[in-house]
């Protein structure tokens, strides 16, 4: 007996070995290989740098399964480097892809290996986050399928014809430029928009009070976007077509399931389909229960998935998606023949959303106290700019009263009661539900944290609590609490603030039921609440995810108490001065990018 406990025991460590051979064998290891090259595109006319991934924008879709391995294997071979963050995966810290934060820099003519379990399914995308890299070229979908054995698959719903689908936008100027004329407060931008609302465009409107209210209390002009984009894009042309899934025809009645990321770097799309209806299904990768829309607004680095028909045959519809400034769209066909298009959306009427913010705006600049509690995305205060909800240009001179209760009607209709000025249902926070509870663990400890959302448009500075991340501490979490974030934005644009590593419950009004997002979109003057469970060790971003905005400083570090130094940062303190060097750099005004001189706006 005593021999047969020694070969046992001698034994256990290699049957362990074989064990664990096994179980590693036993799940599916699914590789990619992505090689970053420099090219040359034409989106516009004109020929100008962009990086390709596999020699495609976007980037090639990356599918897995629930259950799966990843191995990802980044091949840089640009002239500088690179990076990869998977947005909205539960990963280990270190493989989340933010240079000098989770790993080095991915240097040029060097392979850096991305591996992690896939333990989480549902519609994601991924991109650089590496200076501005993802505004020319480096952004494509990351698709995560259900098992059909799973609790959660839905039939109807998880089993339909799918399509994924990547948003962006492509501006010919080079995104260093364009950053750097956004800190010189070019007006570059607004004249190409044809938002410069001028003394003779007021005059014309009859809102010459309006202007000299405007430049009394020195505002800027009114504008919902930053930027002007030469094109918008879907799936990385202007126009795409389909009209088979799966070599399976698309017939009238079909139902088809569009996988939707924004992968734009600072655009916002009004999403709307000429067959009717819009189901969304999912959002930032989480099943919410079906919610029927006429339209929605996705915010950049939000996912939604929705489900559109086909009502007849020998017919291709539009789903258009439009810019939010509404100075272009992008077309997705569905379905086989003749095309059904959708109305454009009517050019927005600035000098109302102007009178609107004069009457918000004291003499010093600071908002005035109206007493608005506004939330997920139920109140636009922009809506009196919205010809289709609030009636056409002739109506533009009525009282300061009717454009309140145009904001009134337009937040009544977003919650589905609808108004006499409009019968469109548009998707807000709110009406999102999730399928299975979202509680969190009900003993642990409460973090509390409030975040104003801060920006100066001049000096185009973005913050939070009007400090950039470069002028703050990490905060400090422990493992197991629970962390509770009330933003508020005090910032006349929308941010869409983004949460690595870790999903959110938006508290909504649906008690258990919160929806869980991981990119949490707020309008001006919103206050909405998050809360998450500090699950998963490393240091996490939480930052606006416009890229400018970014890059200007609004954003924040999560880190643990107690962890384990990442090996990946071999000198944190060096690490850390190169990831603050962002919102540190400074920008001289010059243009590079043999465009006309009438670009230049010196200061």
């Amino acid at each position: 007996m005593n021999n047969q406990n020694k070969l046992f025991k001698k034994l256990l460590p290699i049957l362990i070995l074989v064990l664990a051979t096994q179980t590693l064998f036993s799940q599916n290891i699914v590789r990619y290989d992505l090689y970053v090259r420099d090219t040359i595109v034409n989106f516009s006319g004109k020929e100008k740098r962009a990086i390709a991934v596999n020699g495609q924008i976007p980037m090639p879709t990356l599918t897995f399964t629930e259950g799966d391995i990843a191995e990802i294997y980044v091949h840089n071979e640009l002239k500088e480097s690179t990076s990869l963050h998977w947005h909205g995966l539960f990963l280990p810290n270190k493989e989340d892809g933010v240079p000098h934060l989770t790993q080095m820099p991915i240097e040029p003519g060097t392979t850096h290996k991305y591996t992690f379990p896939i333990i989480q399914n549902g519609t994601h995308w991924y991109h650089s986050h590496s200076g501005l890299q993802e505004q020319i070229g480096m952004y494509g979908m990351f698709i995560m399928n259900k098992k059909q054995e799973d609790s959660t698959f839905r039939k109807g719903i998880d089993d339909l014809p799918t399509v994924p689908v990547i948003l962006s936008e492509w501006t010919d100027l080079k995104p260093e430029n364009v950053h750097r004329m956004l800190h010189n407060a070019s007006d570059w931008f607004a004249i190409k928009k044809g938002t410069t609302q001028s003394y003779a465009e007021a005059i014309r409107e009859g809102h010459f009070k309006t202007k000299l209210t405007n430049e009394w209390k020195r505002m800027n002009a009114m504008d919902v976007s930053d930027v002007y984009y030469d094109k918008f894009l879907i799936n990385g042309i202007s126009e795409s077509q389909i009209t088979t899934i799966d070599g399976k025809k698309l017939n009238a009645g079909d139902k088809v399931r569009l996988r939707i990321a924004n992968g734009g770097a600072s655009s916002y799309f009004w999403l709307r389909y000429a067959g009717g209806k819009i189901t969304v299904v999912a959002s930032d990768g989480n099943d919410v229960e079906p919610v029927e829309v006429d339209r929605l607004l996705i915010a950049v680095s939000e996912t939604y998935d929705i489900i559109v028909t086909i009502p007849a045959d020998k017919t291709s519809y539009e789903l258009l998606a439009t810019a939010e400034d509404r100075t272009k769209s992008t077309s997705l066909y569905i379905g086989d023949g003749i095309k059904q298009l959708i109305a454009p959306l009517p050019k927005l009427k600035y000098f109302e959303g102007m009178k609107m913010m004069n009457d918000m705006m004291k003499m010093n600049g600071d908002l005035d106290d109206m007493g608005m509690q506004m939330s997920l995305n139920q109140m636009d205060m922009n809506a009196v700019m919205y010809p289709e909800i609030t009636g056409a240009a002739k109506d533009r001179n009525k009282k300061n009263t009717e454009s309140s209760d145009s904001m009134n009607d337009h937040s009544n209709h977003t919650q589905n009661h609808g108004n006499e000025m409009s019968t469109i249902g548009t998707l807000n926070y709110a009406m999102l539900k999730a399928t299975e509870k979202t509680t969190l663990p009900k003993d642990a400890p409460v973090k509390e944290l409030r975040f104003e959302l801060t920006g100066n448009m001049n000096r185009y500075v973005w913050s939070l609590d009007n400090k950039v991340i470069s002028e703050t501490d990490k905060i400090l979490i422990k493992k197991g609490e629970n962390v509770r974030i009330t933003l508020y934005n005090n910032s006349m644009m929308r941010h869409p603030m983004h949460l690595h590593g870790h999903d959110f419950r938006i508290i909504n009004g649906q008690e258990e039921y919160a929806p869980l997002k991981n990119v949490m979109d707020l309008m001006p003057m919103e206050t909405n609440i998050i809360e998450f469970n500090a699950n998963v060790e490393g240091d996490w971003f939480f930052h606006c995810h416009i890229l400018y905005h970014m890059m200007a400083g609004m954003g924040r570090i999560f880190t643990y108490e107690n962890q384990e130094p990442n090996p990946l940062i071999p000198n944190p303190k060096l690490a850390e001065r190169k990831l603050f060097a962002d919102d540190r750099a400074f920008h001289i005004m010059a243009e590079n990018d043999f465009a006309p001189m009438e670009m230049m706006v010196w200061q």
